[in-house]
């Protein structure tokens, strides 16, 4: 059941959550509050009682490297979930050939692989030319050639 309902959906679109990886959500996650931080130290650096050149530069920094951070994970984030939901599996189908068992017919036909198929299985279906027991004698998917692309 699982297998037909699969090669109807020849092709599919995983979810955007599933495919983002646990590593690359923690480590943006802390870059993310380590820039939260630095947002703070800035501020609070800024509005600190004795204001100094210095300090206001120190707050500078810190507001500078804070925006940068949080900028480039936002947009690290963004990237991910757009290009997992861009993913697409595709599925290959799975032929079986049948064969005739009788020397002098030779009849072979190709099916869509059926669960509980296996090689030197013997079929109940009496073979269409010569009324002889049919036999599978080979099971394989599909491989679809990649487009060739030539360099210019």
């Amino acid at each position: 059941m699982r297998l037909k309902t699969l090669a109807q959906n020849q092709t599919r679109t995983t979810s955007a959550n599933a495919k983002i990886s646990a590593y690359l959500m923690i480590i943006v996650l802390v870059v993310l509050a380590l820039s939260a931080v630095a947002l703070f130290v800035a501020v609070t650096t800024y509005f600190a009682e004795p204001t100094s050149e210095y300090q206001q530069l120190t707050a500078a920094i810190f507001a500078g490297v804070g925006l940068i951070a949080m900028a480039m994970c936002l947009f690290l984030l963004y990237q991910s979930r757009k290009q997992a939901a861009e993913v697409k599996i595709e599925i290959p189908k799975v032929m079986t050939t049948i064969e005739c068992q009788n020397k002098g017919c030779a009849n072979k036909t190709v099916r869509e692989f059926q669960r509980g198929d296996y090689v030197f299985k013997d079929l109940d279906v009496a073979c269409g030319k010569c009324g002889g027991k049919q036999m599978i004698t080979g099971i394989y998917k599909e491989v679809k050639e990649k487009e060739k692309t030539y360099a210019v």
